[in-house]
């Protein structure tokens, strides 16, 4: 498929804005979400819940919580070679006010922009479905450590996750392995640093960090 063919990660972002802009409803649902991006795939809709907690932009108190359940659930589909999207109807119900996504939307657009001016095709083999299901695995783990409650581990693997997605999206591969080391890298660091320091090993961590901001 050729890249002219393919609408960019901006234009699908500010046409789901413009959605939810002429929607009169206050609060939209997870539901509302799959819907209207699951013609296009698993890769964007894993963007979609992936990509607010890459970049630096603010999210708004309980929008995170939302977003990591079906993160873990997206990435399962993904390692599975799964086409159809299946969540609990539980999680399908959650609600989120339509002002605060559109917001955060509208704050990640131009790091989408930015992120479009390096993303072009190359390296195809990787992007198979095979190799879909590899990097399904890796992001499955990568989701889990969302859960884990230290600095960055929540930006790093989401944007591991968010790159290996706009690499299948956009034939990437390039950006596919970056998004692999970038959020492995980042898990490698976390499990050395439990077995060599053990539970003080997440002190550490956070020390390291805010010294450095």
């Amino acid at each position: 498929m050729k890249m002219t063919n393919i609408r960019t990660l901006s234009e699908i972002m500010t046409a789901f804005t413009d959605a939810l802009s002429s929607s009169k409803s206050e609060r939209i649902s997870v539901q509302y979400i799959l819907d209207h991006f699951h013609e296009r795939g698993i890769g964007i809709v894993l963007i979609f819940f992936a990509a607010p907690m890459a970049l630096p932009i603010p999210v708004p108190p309980g929008i995170n919580i939302i977003l990591a359940t079906p993160l873990v659930l997206l990435t399962i589909h993904q390692l599975l070679g799964a086409k159809n999207i299946y969540m609990p109807e539980k999680i399908r119900q959650k609600e989120v006010s339509v002002q605060k996504v559109s917001g955060m939307i509208t704050g990640l657009i131009p790091w989408f922009k930015k992120l479009e001016i390096l993303i072009k095709p190359r390296l195809g083999w990787i992007t198979g479905p095979r190799w879909a299901q590899v990097f399904g695995f890796l992001a499955f783990i990568m989701a889990l450590t969302v859960c884990i409650p230290v600095p960055l581990t929540n930006t790093v693997p989401s944007l591991g996750i968010t790159l290996m997605s706009v690499g299948f999206m956009m034939r990437d591969g390039l950006a596919i392995l970056g998004g692999a080391m970038i959020g492995m890298g980042w898990i490698t660091i976390l499990v050395l640093a439990v077995l060599f320091f053990g539970p003080e090993a997440f002190d550490i961590i956070k020390e390291t960090i805010k010294s450095f901001l």
